[in-house]
C-alpha cells in the first residue's frame, strides 16, 4: 500500500508538472469536485472544522465553503507538482506581501526570526519567494511513509532553496543554531504533532499547538512573528504581523504558552476571513 502511495504521488507529480498550465489547473479543480461529491472521512473532517470556524453558516452556504476549500487544497497540490519548473521571475512576480519588513528587518540585522503560520494557501511558494530573494529558509517536515515519498518531498523543498529538518527532538537544537547565526526559521504551527504541545483556545474550543516557535524565540532572542498565506486569483498573498512580545513574568513554559495563545488568536482572525484557504483535513480540536 505504501509503495502504491509513492507511485501515485510520483506519477501525478510527473504528469501535472508537464501538462499545459491551464489544463493542469482544470484537472485539479475537476478532481476536487469529484472528491467533494464522493465524500468520505476527509470531506467530513473539513466540513466539521469549517463548521467550528464559521458556525453561522449552514446548509448550502456551508457546503459551498467545503467545496471551495477542497478546490483550494487541490490547487495547492497542483502548485506543488509544478513549482520545481517555475522560474525565479514567476515565483517572485506572483507574490503580494503585507508588512514584509517584520520578517526581513530582524534577519537583515542578524537577529534571526521565527515565523509561525498555519496550513493555509501555499506555504512552499512563500518559502520559495524568500529563497529567491537570497534568504536561507529553515523549516521542519513531518516524516512521511513510505520513506521514498518523504525523501521526494525533502528533495523538492531543498531544490526550492530551503533547509529541511526531519521533525524530532534534535531539530530544536539545529534550529536554535540557525537563529543565533541570524537565520530565518519558518514553522507551520497550527496542529501539534508531538507530545510537547501546549493547550490553547482556538475558535472557542480547546486545542493543542506546538510550543517550539515560542521556545526558540525565548531562548535565542529572535522575534516570533506570525504570517498567513492565502490565494489570489494569480499567485499568493502573505500577510505578516509584528513580533509577539515575550511576557515579563512567569516560567519559560508559561511565557511560551502565552505566546502560542496569541499566535492562535492571530491565526483565528485570518482563517475566519479566508476559511477556504485553510487546508485542515485532520483532527485539530482535543474533543475530536
Amino acid at each position: 500500500m505504501k509503495t502504491l502511495a509513492y507511485w501515485g504521488y510520483a506519477t501525478a507529480w510527473f504528469l501535472v508538472r508537464h501538462m499545459p498550465e491551464k489544463a493542469a489547473y482544470r484537472v485539479a479543480r475537476f478532481a476536487a469536485d469529484q472528491i467533494y461529491k464522493r465524500g468520505g472521512k476527509q470531506i467530513d473532517r473539513l466540513r466539521s472544522n469549517y463548521t467550528r470556524v464559521r458556525p453561522e453558516l449552514s446548509g448550502e452556504d456551508l457546503e459551498k465553503l467545503v467545496r471551495e476549500g477542497m478546490r483550494s487544497y487541490l490547487r495547492y497540490w497542483c502548485d506543488t507538482f509544478r513549482l520545481p519548473s517555475w522560474s525565479p521571475t514567476k515565483i517572485s512576480s506572483e507574490v503580494i506581501t503585507e508588512n514584509e519588513h517584520f520578517l526581513t528587518d530582524p534577519v537583515d540585522e542578524g537577529r534571526g526570526c521565527v515565523v509561525s503560520l498555519p496550513h493555509a494557501g501555499n506555504w512552499d511558494h512563500a518559502g520559495a519567494y524568500f529563497c529567491s530573494k537570497g534568504y536561507k529558509v529553515v523549516t521542519v517536515a513531518e516524516h512521511l511513509e513510505p520513506e521514498k515519498l518523504f525523501r521526494k518531498f525533502l528533495s523538492y523543498r531543498e531544490k526550492i532553496g530551503m533547509e529541511v529538518l526531519d521533525a524530532s527532538a534534535r531539530s530544536l537544537g539545529v534550529l536554535s543554531q540557525r537563529l543565533r547565526a541570524g537565520g530565518l526559521v519558518a514553522l507551520v504551527a497550527d496542529r501539534d504533532l508531538s507530545r510537547s504541545g501546549v493547550n490553547v483556545e482556538f475558535f472557542g474550543y480547546p486545542s493543542r499547538m506546538p510550543i517550539g516557535p515560542a521556545i526558540l524565540s525565548i531562548q535565542t532572542g529572535a522575534p516570533l512573528i506570525t504570517a498567513f498565506v492565502s490565494y489570489e486569483p494569480k499567485g499568493i498573498r502573505i500577510v505578516f504581523q509584528k513580533a509577539i512580545e515575550v511576557p515579563d513574568n512567569g516560567t519559560q513554559s508559561e511565557k511560551a504558552a502565552a505566546m502560542i495563545q496569541e499566535s492562535a488568536k492571530r491565526f483565528e482572525d485570518h482563517i475566519r476571513e479566508r476559511t477556504v484557504d485553510w487546508h485542515m483535513l485532520q483532527r485539530i480540536w482535543i474533543e475530536d
